[in-house]
C-alpha cells in the first residue's frame, strides 16, 4: 500500500508544474477580480446554478481554459475538451451526440474550445442549434478579438467575457503559492526569492502564468538543490527570448501599427520608436513598417516637407539593401525623423474629396482650349482654341480655367501653415490675387 501511495506521489511530481498547480475552484483562482471576485460576474451566475455559453477572450496563461474547468466541476457537467487546430466537423457531431444523451440522464455538457477563432463559419454553425436549446454550454477560448474572428450567429447566442494579463501582485501569489506547496509545487525545498525577481518575470512572461511556472520549473531541474536563490541570471540563462504579445494577423498588430501611426502624427518620437522597435521583436517584417510610414509621409506630412516621403522611401530601400539587423536603423531613423517633421493632411484630404467627386459627378469633358490638336480634324473641332502657355507669360503663370464646365471654379486643395506648406500657400495666393 506505502509503495502504491509512493507511485502516485511520483507520477504527480513528473506531470508539468503548470499542470500539477491549475486551481480547482474560484477561491484557488488568481487574477480576473472583476469576473470571479466576490462580486464578479461569473461566481454570482455559478451561485445561481445558471451559466450561458461564453466566450473567453485574452491572452496566453490568463486562465481560460482553467475557469472552464472550474465551471464544468462546479455545475457536475461533463466536460469535453476539442482543440480548433486538430478538430473538424467529425469530432463535433461526435460531441453533440454525447451531449444528447448526457441531457437525457440528466447531466450537463460543457464543451470547451480552445482557439475557437480557428474554426470555419460551417464549423461554428454546427454548434448553434444546441448552444440555442441548452444541449450544451459552450465555452470557447481566444486571444483574438471575437468580433472580428467569431461569426455574428453564434456571438449573439454567447457572452463574452474578456481577461487580462495577470499583473505583477497576482503573479506573486501563484509564484508564492508554489514555493509553499509541499505537496503540488515546490515547498519541500527552500528557495529564496527576492522582490525584483517578481516584476522581472511579468517582463519576461507578458503576464502569462504558465511561462512563469514554466521558468520556475526549468530553474528548479537546472539547480537540482534542495536550497537556492532565484536569480536574475537564472532567469535570463532559461529564457531565450521575450514572450511577446503578438500576431502579426490579429488584433494586436493592427493595435501596435495603430500606435506606431498615432505616435507619428502626434509628433512624438520616443513613443514611435517604441512601439516601432515592439513589432521588429515581436518578429514583424521591417518591410511592413517601412510600406507605413512611406504611406504617413504623403498622409499625415504631405508638403508641409516634402523631403519626409524622400527619407521615407530612402529608409525602405536601405533595409533592402542592407538587411536585418543593420537596415533597421534607418527605419528607426525615418520614424524619428517623421515624427519631429511639421504635419499637413492637405493633400490628403485634397485627394480624398477629388474622389468624392470623380465618383459621385459625370464625366465631364476636358474643356476644348487645353485639348491637344494633334489631327486637323481636332483643330477645326477647336481643339487647343485660345489656350495661353504658361511660359509666354511674367513669372510663367497664366490664369486660365482647367477644370470641366460643371466643377469651374472648384478648389480642393487648402495649403496649411506649416512648414514648406506655408511658403506654397503664398505663392498661390500672389499667383491667383496678380
Amino acid at each position: 500500500m506505502d509503495d502504491l501511495f509512493e507511485m502516485e506521489m511520483n507520477e504527480k511530481k513528473e506531470e508539468p508544474l503548470a499542470f500539477r498547480m491549475r486551481p480547482e475552484n474560484l477561491d484557488e483562482f488568481v487574477g480576473q477580480e472583476n469576473i470571479v471576485g466576490k462580486k464578479g460576474f461569473l461566481r454570482e451566475m455559478l451561485e445561481k446554478g445558471k451559466i450561458p455559453s461564453l466566450i473567453f477572450w485574452g491572452p496566453p496563461g490568463s486562465g481560460k481554459t482553467t475557469l472552464a474547468m472550474i465551471i464544468a466541476n462546479y455545475i457536475k457537467a461533463d466536460f469535453i475538451s476539442l482543440s480548433a487546430v486538430a478538430s473538424g466537423l467529425k469530432e463535433v457531431k461526435e460531441v453533440v451526440e454525447k451531449a444528447k444523451y448526457n441531457r437525457k440522464t440528466g447531466k450537463k455538457t460543457v464543451l470547451f474550445i480552445d482557439e475557437i477563432h480557428r474554426f470555419n463559419k460551417a464549423q461554428q454553425d454546427a454548434f448553434l442549434p444546441y448552444v440555442e436549446d441548452g444541449t450544451l454550454i459552450l465555452i470557447g477560448a481566444t486571444t483574438e478579438n471575437p468580433s472580428f474572428e467569431v461569426n455574428s450567429a453564434l456571438l449573439s447566442r454567447t457572452k463574452v467575457i474578456q481577461l487580462n494579463a495577470l499583473k505583477c501582485e497576482d503573479l506573486k501569489k501563484i509564484i508564492l503559492r508554489v514555493l509553499n506547496d509541499k505537496e503540488k509545487g515546490l515547498g519541500f525545498k527552500k528557495i529564496i526569492i527576492k522582490e525584483d525577481i517578481f516584476s522581472l518575470l511579468e517582463n519576461v512572461s507578458n503576464g502569462d502564468a504558465r511561462v512563469v511556472l514554466n521558468i520556475l520549473e526549468m530553474i528548479d531541474i537546472i539547480k537540482q538543490k534542495d536550497k537556492y536563490e532565484i536569480t536574475k541570471e537564472d532567469i535570463k540563462y532559461v529564457v531565450e527570448k521575450k514572450s511577446f504579445l503578438y500576431d502579426k494577423s490579429g488584433e494586436e498588430h493592427y493595435n501596435l501599427i495603430s500606435a506606431l501611426h498615432k505616435s507619428l502624427r502626434d509628433s512624438d518620437p520616443d513613443a514611435a520608436l517604441y512601439w516601432m522597435a515592439r513589432m521588429l521583436e515581436a518578429g514583424e517584417d521591417p518591410l511592413y513598417i517601412a510600406r507605413r510610414i512611406v504611406r504617413f509621409a504623403s498622409e499625415d506630412i504631405g508638403n508641409a516637407d516634402p523631403n519626409a516621403l524622400l527619407i521615407a522611401l530612402a529608409a525602405r530601400d536601405s533595409f533592402d539593401f542592407l538587411g536585418h539587423p543593420e537596415g533597421e536603423l534607418a527605419i528607426a531613423q525615418a520614424v524619428v525623423y517623421l515624427a519631429c517633421a511639421p504635419k499637413s493632411n492637405a493633400v490628403y484630404k485634397a485627394y480624398n474629396n477629388v474622389i468624392e467627386d470623380v465618383k459621385n459627378t459625370k464625366d465631364e469633358p476636358v474643356p476644348l482650349h487645353i485639348r491637344n490638336a494633334t489631327t486637323k480634324l481636332m483643330k477645326d473641332l477647336g481643339y487647343g482654341k485660345g489656350y495661353k502657355y504658361a511660359h509666354d507669360f511674367e513669372g510663367n503663370f497664366v490664369k486660365q480655367e482647367h477644370m470641366p464646365e460643371k466643377l469651374k471654379g472648384k478648389k480642393y486643395y487648402f495649403p496649411t501653415e506649416n512648414g514648406f506648406e506655408k511658403e506654397i500657400g503664398e505663392r498661390l495666393k500672389k499667383w491667383y490675387e496678380k
